[in-house]
């Protein structure tokens, strides 16, 4: 039997596969070398996505076009140097807070090893453990977050500088895709396709981030925990990660809360974001997020740890649309690719337009090589 080959008939379809996966290894070690580059350039291309329609809007009532990126692009720098002064500010506010919790987080540490001993019915078990832990050690890696803060401002000025080009590319984006459309449709139109979707998801996500910024600052002002606008801003990053961004949102003021003023605090803080978090991203969100993205609820998570083990932190955030525009160029213009997005997409993404199809198409309209039990006689 002759050897099996793939469309072209050159190569075995087996070496195919291995040369393609091979390919893959190569591009994701690429990319994961160069995330320090990548990864801020996804999230400048993210931004100009979401801020595309307003520059339109400018240009449309008559603004000229350097005006209109200029406004845009102003406005997105406003809004992040105020976020990256928040967050530098309250780091700093929280270096001086932590080191009046390294006694109250000894006691704690000591008082859980104890109970898990007398769990385990061994009341030593964990004290060596527990003695060797020192907390000016453990504080000593302040340090690094504020390094990692220093090393964050320069990203930020790259990000900066690559928005702004990125920005005064946009008037003649519209040309382009029409110059690429009468070569390939296909690919234009899959990629208005996810920026429109990336902008429903971004709109979404942006304003249910917001209301659970706004609610959990409140509650943790109230309860009386530190540095609450922090916990804030941290709620509201991480609703753009899908399924754990709420467990990385809670952890840093319940502990905060635990070593303060104890157990019951932190109960209280957790209860709030429980509650708050649970309505409105388990059940309100997702009735009003509908169709905005497409993805199974299984590709969302395993691209968040895909993406994150990629990219870093910010893989996470752009997770999302990262996998649309992926899935835009490798999936949606290939045809042959089509059970590929059955097992990427979401059942009202891909739909059952082949069964709606042919129980619509009329009883004299059938293919006249079809037999009456619906097969197709042999030509």
């Amino acid at each position: 039997m002759a050897e099996r080959v793939d469309a072209t008939g050159l190569l075995p379809r087996g070496l195919v596969i291995l040369l393609g996966c091979a390919s893959v290894v190569v591009v994701v070690a690429g990319l994961r070398t160069a995330a320090w580059l990548v990864a801020p350039a996804l999230l400048a291309l993210m931004i100009v996505v979401a801020i595309a329609p307003v520059h339109h809007r400018l240009r449309r009532r008559g603004v000229k076009p350097w005006v209109a990126t200029t406004a845009t692009v102003v406005v997105v720098y406003g809004v992040l140097i105020a976020v990256g002064l928040v967050v530098v500010a309250s780091v700093a506010q929280l270096s001086t807070l932590l080191p009046g919790y390294a006694d109250r987080g000894r006691q704690l540490v000591v008082s859980g090893a104890d109970l898990v001993g007398r769990i385990v019915g061994d009341p030593n078990a964990l004290r060596e453990a527990v003695d060797s832990v020192d907390p000016v050690r453990m504080l000593s890696s302040l340090g690094s977050l504020l390094g990692g803060v220093a090393g964050l401002t320069t990203n930020l000025v790259f990000l900066l500088a690559l928005l702004f080009f990125l920005a005064a590319e946009t008037s003649g984006a519209g040309d382009r895709l029409a110059a690429i459309a009468s070569d390939r449709p296909e690919l234009v139109d899959a990629l208005r396709d996810v920026a429109a979707r990336t902008r429903r998801y971004l709109a979404v996500t942006t304003l249910f981030g917001l209301l659970i910024a706004v609610v959990d600052t409140v509650a943790l002002a109230i309860i009386g925990v530190p540095l609450a606008l922090l916990w804030g801003l941290l709620s509201f990053v991480t609703n753009y990660i899908p399924n754990i961004g709420f467990l990385l949102g809670l952890a840093p003021p319940v502990l905060l809360a635990l070593l303060g003023e104890g157990p019951k605090q932190a109960l209280v803080v957790c209860a709030v974001y429980v509650i708050v978090n649970f309505i409105v991203q388990s059940l309100i969100q997702p009735r009003v997020t509908g169709d905005a993205v497409g993805l199974s609820a299984t590709t969302a998570f395993v691209a968040l740890i895909f993406w994150g083990w990629v990219l870093g932190p910010l893989g996470m955030l752009l997770a999302v649309p990262v996998t649309l525009l992926a899935g835009a160029l490798l999936v949606d213009i290939d045809p042959r690719a089509g059970w590929v997005g059955a097992l990427l997409w979401a059942r009202s993404r891909t739909g059952s337009s082949a069964p709606e199809e042919a129980t619509e198409r009329p009883s004299d309209q059938r293919d006249p090589r079809e037999t009456t039990t619906g097969r197709k006689e042999p030509t």
